[in-house]
């Protein structure tokens, strides 16, 4: 039995040898398929982003019902108090909250991140023989989805409640891109932090600590003009100050080169200081 059983592994270890040589000769004969390049990788991770969405829906609570709630709350709350009417009041607020609200969701770029980096994710994507830099370029690129989504549905409820702006389709075009170019060099501050801090709860903590500051002390809710002096110094200095009177003024049918200058300066230094370090760290990690 023990023969027979001998002769059979023979037989099929012969049989086999041909098909394995045909397979090594497939193998070896042909060409590699060229390496991605560097837009198609990051859009297949901008892809990826997507599908996580798909699966998970209630990720879209903070592009949908939050950004509604605040435009509501801040206009029904201040608009009689501070310009006589939510009529009046939504025409100043509704470009501001909007920016605010954008800058604010950059921050879950930073969650997501760390959450991949906790689950191992990451050390497969280093493995891949693709641009170094596609996993995060994708993460942003499918954010910038989420960005332009917050934005129609603030317009939209805006535009429900009285907002008119005066530039337009092309100014509120013109206004969402500026938003939306200095979110994505915005986003970079977050990943790096998500590539840096252990927690996904610590990522959250850190945003919140510096968006906080950042959006509510800028021109987003009233005239800096009414604060004291040491105030305004820093307000009329901010980077958020300068993106909503920058998307305010395009709304308006106005063209306010100063700010789209400062706010697209901003952005390139965003971009190069934290997309640099985020690369360092992530090659590091």
């Amino acid at each position: 039995m023990s023969t027979a059983t001998a002769k059979t592994d023979i037989e099929d270890v012969a049989l086999a040898a041909p098909d394995q040589e045909r397979l090594s000769a497939l193998l070896v004969g042909q060409d590699r398929p060229p390496r991605p390049s560097a837009l198609s990788a990051s859009l297949a991770f901008g892809w990826r982003a997507m599908l996580k969405i798909k699966h998970v829906p209630e990720q879209l609570f903070d592009v949908t019902a939050f950004p509604i709630m605040l435009v509501l709350m801040y206009t029904y709350l201040f608009g009689g108090a501070l310009a006589g009417s939510t009529e009046e009041y939504i025409q100043f607020l509704l470009p501001g909250i909007m920016v605010m609200s954008v800058v604010m969701i950059t921050m879950y770029t930073g969650v997501a991140v760390n959450t991949d980096i906790a689950k191992g994710v990451f050390d497969r994507f280093r493995t891949l023989p693709i641009w170094r830099p596609a996993p995060m370029v994708g993460y942003l690129l499918g954010d910038v989805l989420r960005y332009l989504l917050a934005s129609a549905v603030m317009l939209s409820i805006g535009m429900l409640i009285g907002f008119r702006p005066e530039g337009g389709a092309l100014g509120v075009l013109a206004g969402v891109a500026l938003l939306i170019v200095f979110s994505f060099a915005f986003s970079w501050i977050w990943t790096m932090f998500g590539l840096l801090l252990r927690s996904e709860k610590s990522v959250m903590g850190v945003s919140m600590m510096v968006i906080f500051p950042l959006t509510f002390l800028s021109n987003v809710f009233v005239d800096p003009k009414t604060m004291p002096g040491w105030l305004q110094a820093f307000v009329n200095n901010s980077p958020v100050t300068h993106l909503a009177t920058g998307v305010r003024e395009l709304m308006a049918g106005n063209w306010p080169a100063a700010d789209i200058a400062w706010s697209l300066g901003w952005a390139g230094v965003l971009l190069v200081v934290f997309g640099v370090v985020t690369m360092r760290l992530y090659n590091r990690k």
